[in-house]
């Protein structure tokens, strides 16, 4: 029996948080009057608190679907492009062909240059929505529909170490390290010491085992970018993330060609689209899509992209309420060469509590592994907590 959508609804969501993200503020660093702060390192704007846009879906036959973007910075514009151009043209539309729905979406606009930015992210939300209506209405993950799961368990790496100095910075990681991970990346951003200094000392305190890595936030010049990794490389590194500025695909493609780590790109890029000239540059060795940007239709092209490329895909995990990282973990399971998935220890953890399970087991990640939920659609939804604060 065809079934159509309803109605589609946008919310946003505002999460307090003890620490901003990266830590505490640096000299020259300050909150505006909308609760941002432009970090020094990178030049870049974030929130003082966690932000995100909750998207949901009602079929005729009332069925729900939930999705969730990235929406950090002004999440009214994601809930406007919703509410006003993609709402009216799905409504009455049957849901069950996501990836359909998802090319006629981003058809709309691209005559207008719309290959990106808050349009693309509101794509994201409904596409994540629309897959996991379809899991639920035929009962099964997220994972199946794409193919089938491959990892119920998928390594995770420790990422950001929010502490003022760097002798707590590596007793914060030591203490992660107990726990049972043993991958660790810096921003090297807030690396007050320098990058070469931190990597020295995090070695030192985790031992020659440690998986180490450096988010460089696409602060250099090629040559610079260069000249840093090869002074991290004989301590260990594992990989060097965005080294460059992200459109500089030239630059991106010299350091890689230049140093002996991989390099890891992707969380800025939303479409195949984009991905495509920088695997025909060869500016990186790991993909890292971001499910909050992607959706999960441009994801698993992106996956079978690198792929093709016999290159690992190595998921970046951003702010959100939970929604979006069970639609990532989904989606990474189903990967042949999956080396870790990135752990946001001060968002995942927290946060946790805004989403329940659809079936016996919620989503986790603990002893250095994530675990997926085993019931149906994203194998997670809103709880009541996160119900009863999503702002229209």
């Amino acid at each position: 029996m065809t079934d159509r959508i309803e109605r589609i609804a946008a919310y946003t969501v505002e999460i307090p948080r003890d620490v901003p993200y990266l830590g505490p503020l640096r000299e020259g660093e300050h909150v505006n009057r909308r609760g941002y702060i432009v970090r020094a390192g990178n030049r870049t704007l974030y929130p003082t608190a966690d932000r995100s846009v909750v998207l949901r879906v009602d079929t005729e036959a009332g069925l729900t679907g939930w999705g969730e973007t990235y929406g950090i910075v002004a999440p009214e514009a994601v809930r406007a492009i919703v509410e006003d151009v993609i709402a009216p043209v799905l409504e009455g539309r049957d849901p069950s062909a996501p990836a359909v729905i998802h090319e006629d979406l981003y058809d709309l606009m691209r005559v207008r240059g719309f290959f990106g930015g808050f349009y693309l992210d509101a794509l994201a939300a409904v596409d994540i929505a629309l897959w996991d209506l379809l899991g639920r209405r035929l009962g099964v993950p997220v994972s199946t529909l794409l193919g089938g799961r491959r990892h119920d368990r998928i390594p995770a790496y420790v990422s950001g170490l929010p502490r003022a100095t760097l002798t707590e910075r590596v007793e914060f990681a030591r203490d992660w390290q107990g726990r049972g991970f043993n991958a660790f990346k810096f921003a090297a951003v807030v690396a007050d010491d320098g990058a070469e200094a931190e990597i020295i000392a995090l070695r030192e305190g985790l031992g020659p085992r440690a998986g180490i890595m450096a988010d460089l936030h696409w602060r250099h010049a090629a040559p610079d970018a260069i000249r840093l990794i090869r002074r991290l490389e004989p301590h260990g590194l594992a990989f060097a993330e965005a080294p460059c500025a992200p459109e500089d695909m030239e630059g991106q493609a010299a350091v890689a060609r230049a140093v002996g780590v991989p390099v890891a790109l992707g969380e800025e890029l939303r479409t195949v689209f984009e991905w495509l000239p920088r695997f025909e540059r060869r500016c990186m060795g790991l993909g890292q899509p971001e499910m909050g940007r992607t959706g999960i239709t441009e994801f698993a092209r992106i996956g079978a992209l690198c792929h093709a490329h016999h290159m690992a895909v190595m998921p970046h995990a951003a702010i959100g309420a939970g929604l979006f990282m069970a639609a990532s973990l989904q989606a990474a399971s189903t990967l042949q060469r999956l080396p870790w998935h990135e752990y946001q220890h001060s968002i995942f953890d927290p946060n946790l509590r805004l989403t329940q399970p659809t079936g016996t087991r919620h989503m986790a990640c603990e002893a250095g592994f994530y675990t997926l939920p085993d019931g149906p659609g994203l194998g997670v939804e809103p709880s009541v907590e996160l119900l009863s604060i999503l702002r229209t």
